[in-house]
């Protein structure tokens, strides 16, 4: 079975940068669409970024375009989410997920099969 760990987060301030890597075991993320998802406690959990298997497509939603980048490492069997310009709507538990389709970007949590357990990101200064 696909397992899924995030890693990366941590507290950063305004306008600061932070990398989450998304390492999966039990199957090669390339035959995988990527979905990274934040929440806040008692809100709905939201898409934020994904990635085909192929890495031909990606999404962003519209309050982290142009801000944040996706990408694959093939070979480290790893998807990275780049933060950048953080701000403090940013602050949430941000998830990867995973889901076996070929040439599609999903946002939807229920489009999903696979979850890592969430690494916590906080903008504050």
């Amino acid at each position: 079975q696909l397992q899924l760990v995030e890693s990366g987060g941590g507290l950063v301030q305004p306008g600061g940068s932070l990398r989450l890597s998304c390492a999966a075991s039990g199957g090669t993320l390339n035959y995988y669409a990527i979905g990274w998802f934040r929440q806040v406690p008692g809100q709905e959990r939201e898409g934020v970024s994904c990635i085909s298997n192929e890495s031909s497509i990606t999404k962003f939603a519209d309050s982290v375009k142009g801000r944040f980048t996706i990408s694959r490492d093939n070979a480290k069997n790893t998807v990275y989410l780049q933060m950048n310009s953080l701000k403090d709507g940013d602050t949430a538990d941000y998830f990867c997920a995973a889901v076996p389709v070929e040439a599609m970007c999903l946002m939807r949590v229920d489009e999903y099969d696979y979850w890592g357990q969430g690494t916590q990101v906080t903008v504050s200064s």
